[in-house]
């Protein structure tokens, strides 16, 4: 696709002005640059019943009309300060304007009190050409420096700075030319994308299904079988045996620090929700920090524990188990299970219980709606297909070596899936800023 970017590189305007805004820079001669607040007129008209919505949940941005939510439903809410939306009209998450939360609508419904909602009023813009120009990446640095607050994540623009942004005005055709130009590139690259994201689901599942083998058929395919008296496991090598996690080790919890403990530097610490979203198999080496004194009054690890998630936002996320295999010492934050055990190796434990059909089991005892919770008494019923400690090893040597294929082949597509994704928004922001000249 580069070859589509260096074409247009060579399509420049004949003359540009100076806009006399530092961050814009120059624009093509026939471009205007108006004020944000001269296209639109300000919305905040709430309590819409005849909306009919059934859901409400600020992250979700617009919830449409008649629209639910598996776990929330606007009965237990009070939607009274909820704006309405009408197809066409810019919505802006005032919060999370600094990382391009913003568009124009395609849908109706109502939006949170943390939006603001503009009705396009002038016939100069083009919807589609405006959405497209206000989440360029250039502007994206605009709403960050004119945003305020101390908190990360959470910092506030107000709309009388936001009106005040210049919007660069081609003439209609142009507009239309550009949004159309746009979107048919945009189509391709994220249907590419997408194509590469079916593909590292496939290579994860993949290394699922090689996992799942080596712990319950184990390397050799033509060892003799017996069943191993547990529906997910099926049948075990006959050297095998299967035994339930509370006859081989202790739990016990992690606490004693929570994430307004962490320090940038210090001693390593595990929070519950880095194991899902920060370690996959393994913890070789911490994240987060807590200083000496936290850990004082802390629960400490030591190498070889299983780590399992107490909480989770998810069935998938809860009791997802990872091994601490580093020497540095290190302490265990809330909701996470500790299970200590050394008959076994950790390392085939830990690929043991991150398997599918374990994840099924964990979700079968697993409680909540919005949080899902479960408990080392949960856990420690849990049936492990458990080889002779040297098979053991070479399994875990195995999944290591396949799985670092894998890994290789995932990380590739996931640079790619950046480059296409920087691909983008270089294109769009230069088509939308008049860098270029798109015909």
């Amino acid at each position: 696709m580069d070859d589509v970017l260096d074409k247009l590189k060579t399509q420049k305007y004949s003359a540009y002005k100076d806009t006399n805004v530092d961050w814009l820079g120059k624009i093509p001669e026939n471009w205007e640059a108006v004020s944000l607040g001269s296209l639109l007129e300000l919305k905040s008209d709430k309590n819409h019943p005849d909306y009919d919505v059934l859901s409400v949940y600020r992250e979700y941005g617009v919830i449409l009309k008649g629209s639910r939510d598996d776990n929330h439903n606007a009965t237990s809410l009070d939607t009274t300060n909820y704006k309405a939306v009408e197809p066409g009209y810019l919505v802006v998450n005032k919060m999370k304007a600094w990382q391009g939360s913003m568009g124009i609508s395609s849908h109706k419904g109502i939006v949170s009190p943390a939006y603001i909602t503009c009705k396009v009023t002038s016939d100069k813009i083009n919807p589609e050409y405006l959405h497209l120009l206000l989440r360029c990446k250039l502007y994206i640095s605009e709403y960050n420096r004119i945003s305020y607050g101390v908190r990360v994540g959470q910092w506030d623009m107000h709309y009388e700075d936001f009106k005040k942004v210049p919007v660069l005005l081609p003439s209609k055709e142009e507009q239309t030319r550009i949004a159309q130009f746009l979107d048919d590139k945009c189509e391709k690259i994220d249907r590419a994308i997408a194509q590469k994201q079916k593909l590292i689901e496939l290579l994860k599942e993949r290394r699922q299904i090689i996992i799942q083998n080596a712990v319950t058929k184990g390397l050799n395919p033509v060892v003799k079988m017996k069943d191993s008296g547990v529906e997910w496991i099926g049948e075990v090598p006959e050297a095998w045996e299967v035994k339930r996690l509370a006859s081989f080790g202790r739990f016990s919890k992690g606490g004693g620090f929570s994430k307004s403990d962490l320090t940038e530097k210090g001693i390593s610490a595990i929070l519950y929700g880095d194991i899902y979203t920060k370690y996959d198999f393994i913890i070789d080496k911490g994240v987060r920090n807590i200083s000496n004194d936290t850990s004082k009054k802390s629960v400490k690890i030591d190498t070889g524990d299983l780590l399992f998630t107490g909480s989770g936002e998810t069935i998938e996320d809860i009791g997802k188990c990872v091994v601490y295999r580093s020497e540095e010492r290190a302490y265990a934050g809330g909701d996470v299970i500790i299970f200590k055990q050394n008959e076994n190796d950790s390392l085939y434990l830990s690929y043991v219980l991150n398997t599918h059909n374990v994840k099924s089991e964990k979700a079968k005892t697993s409680k909540g709606e919005i949080i899902v919770h479960t408990y080392s008494s949960k856990l420690r019923n849990i049936y492990v297909p458990i080889p002779p400690m040297a098979e053991q090893e070479l399994i875990s040597e195995f999944i290591v070596f396949q799985s670092s294929k894998i890994d290789k082949a995932i990380s590739f597509q996931e640079n790619q899936i950046e480059k296409l994704k920087e691909y983008k928004s270089t294109l769009i922001d230069s088509a939308v800023r008049g860098r270029v000249k798109v015909n």
